[in-house]
């Protein structure tokens, strides 16, 4: 009986040991696996965790394209201040190349143009930039026209927070 006893004693011992290595190892791949989810760019991207700063960039990118995709032959310095406050980077030069273009024939066509944005949706959001997709509707309208021409546009945003305050970095039509 001594001996059957101590089979079973080492037996035993051999299945605890075993079963905790098993259960060590599956803490060892749960803990691997958690900070793999953490290096995901998905669980960094605060459009999908942060909705109030969501909604931060979100508001400000849609009121600035309203305010600089706009302009009125007669008053072409409310966009320009628009522009100025509301564009940074590669945004800003593209635009100046853009309007200087406008500023020469605007005011022969008595030209007036009109955006407002639709829908704004944050694709990626970190701390300082942020991805957007924009749909807006367009119009535009010259002398003699007897309405207005009408538009949809969709335009991918790269706003960049600069000094606290949301800009338009990069603007490019889809």
């Amino acid at each position: 009986m001594a001996v059957v006893d101590a089979v079973r004693r080492d037996l035993t011992r051999t299945v605890v040991v075993a079963l905790s290595l098993v259960l060590a190892l599956i803490g060892v791949v749960g803990l691997v696996r958690a900070h793999q989810d953490r290096a995901v760019p998905a669980t960094r991207n605060h459009a999908l965790t942060d909705a109030p700063a969501t909604a931060d960039v979100q508001s400000a990118v849609t009121r600035e394209l309203g305010q600089i995709l706009s302009y009125d032959y007669s008053s072409p310095s409310t966009t320009q201040k628009a522009a100025a406050q509301a564009l940074t980077g590669p945004a800003r030069r593209q635009y100046d190349e853009i309007f200087a273009a406008l500023q020469k024939r605007a005011p022969h066509q008595k030209l007036t143009l009109s955006a407002t944005v639709q829908s704004a949706a944050v694709k990626e959001l970190t701390d300082d930039s942020a991805t957007l997709l924009v749909f807006l509707d367009q119009s535009s309208k010259r002398a003699g026209d007897k309405q207005a021409s009408a538009s949809a546009a969709q335009i991918s945003i790269t706003a960049r927070k600069v000094g606290g305050v949301w800009k338009i970095a990069g603007l490019e039509p889809l």
